[in-house]
């Protein structure tokens, strides 16, 4: 009877434990995105520099305040507008991530063959895609005001130069991060998304517009109650306020788009 070697000789268990071991790993990997999207981050280092836009975008604001009640459309168009765009450029492409480049990548199994990387997403074309998505949205934008009381015969300039910069506060970075994803933008417009920077922008940015309208019809007679100052002032003090605190309570919260 031949002798059997305990230390050659191979146990059919461990190759059974090991693949089902790498099967639950790979199932936790693929394991879905939370409802409604998870909340969008500056990655690392880069969030203290997040941090500083909004206080930029409020001092370039600051300092062009009164030139803007001087002359709103000169201003909103010449000035304000093209130095928010290349902050918003910056803050997109530097700081933000695309969308798409979050989703989580499935292990390959034992004898599966590991798949290129080939479905990475194009940053400039994601910016382009989301700046004339910025600008399509203006108008739409421009209608709610005029809804909500802004001039419709006169000063339709005014008002499409407000509506301009409202949708390029909070609308580009929403088009840049969240992409097509459905249920992002289902749960934007059902008011369940989780907040973070970008969505508590867009929420202080309107309140603000909401709340700057206020002075307007009041019978101090001061230039600064022309249309649309005090809603433009508004909308910024808003956006800084919303960003940051989308930020506290992401921070508060744990939530990071690493962690998805």
């Amino acid at each position: 009877m031949p002798l059997v070697d305990p230390i050659t000789m191979s146990t059919p268990s461990t190759p059974a434990k090991a693949t089902s071991k790498s099967t639950q790993n790979a199932a936790k990997d693929a394991s879905p995105l939370p409802k409604g999207g998870s909340p969008v981050e500056s990655p690392g280092n880069s969030s203290y520099i997040a941090a500083s836009i909004p206080a930029l975008q409020l001092q370039i604001f600051v300092f062009l305040w009164k030139r803007l009640v001087d002359d709103p459309v000169a201003t909103m168009s010449r000035l304000i507008l093209p130095a928010m765009a290349l902050i918003q450029i910056f803050y997109a492409v530097v700081l933000l991530p695309v969308a798409g480049s979050g989703k989580p990548s499935r292990k390959p199994r034992p004898g599966e063959k590991k798949k290129a990387h080939g479905g990475e997403p194009n940053i400039a074309l994601a910016t382009l895609l989301s700046l004339l998505l910025t600008l399509i949205a203006t108008p739409p934008i421009h209608a709610i005001m005029v809804l909500f009381g802004a001039p419709f015969l006169t000063h339709a300039l005014h008002t499409f130069l407000c509506a301009m910069n409202l949708s390029l506060l909070t609308l580009f970075p929403l088009f840049y991060t969240r992409g097509a994803d459905a249920s992002a933008w289902r749960a934007l417009a059902g008011l369940t998304a989780p907040i973070d920077e970008s969505v508590g922008g867009l929420v202080g940015a309107c309140f603000g517009a909401w709340l700057g309208a206020v002075p307007i019809p009041l019978d101090w007679d001061r230039d600064w109650q022309r249309w649309p100052v005090t809603v433009l002032t508004g909308i910024y003090v808003g956006y800084a306020i919303g960003s940051y605190g989308g930020r506290t309570l992401l921070r508060v919260r744990g939530y990071s788009v690493r962690k998805s």
